[in-house]
């Protein structure tokens, strides 16, 4: 799914009151949109725009997020002080991590490619794009 081959990313990001901050120096996988239904019920919105990179892409640099583990493989970080949704991880799949886009400083610097569970895609809300939707979860990016 990756539209960005060889993008390297070097960005910092981190929650709304700044106890938690990562730095993701590596490759782009990919990133997209996912509207399942535990991206919106664990923030509070219709859909969430994510990035992938390899797991040794990412460092912790400050603070520790707390881990909830959302459903049978699938596992969310966040900050434990103002909630704000950061990491997410597919247990079954340790070698990648997901960041939230928008909590990065600047996270004009990676745009979506596409769209995922968009069978469970609130009717009232769309995007105005011409990405690529999959009603599951879409090609297997391992």
């Amino acid at each position: 799914m990756n539209n960005q081959p060889n993008k390297q990313l070097q960005v910092n990001g981190g929650c709304l009151c700044g106890a938690v901050r990562y730095r993701i120096e590596g490759e782009l996988v990919d990133a997209g949109y996912c509207h399942c239904r535990l991206c919106q019920c664990s923030s509070g919105a219709p859909v969430l725009a994510w990035l992938t990179v390899q797991q040794e892409a990412l460092t912790i640099v400050q603070g520790k997020p707390k881990a909830y583990k959302s459903s049978a493989h699938y596992q969310r970080k966040f900050c434990s002080q103002c909630g704000t949704q950061l990491i997410f991880r597919k247990t079954t799949r340790p070698r990648t991590v997901d960041i939230t886009i928008a909590s990065l400083d600047k996270p004009a610097a990676v745009v979506p490619e596409y769209h995922i569970w968009t069978d469970s895609r609130i009717p009232w809300f769309d995007t105005n794009d011409t990405l690529c939707r999959y009603a599951d979860a879409g090609p297997d990016v391992d």
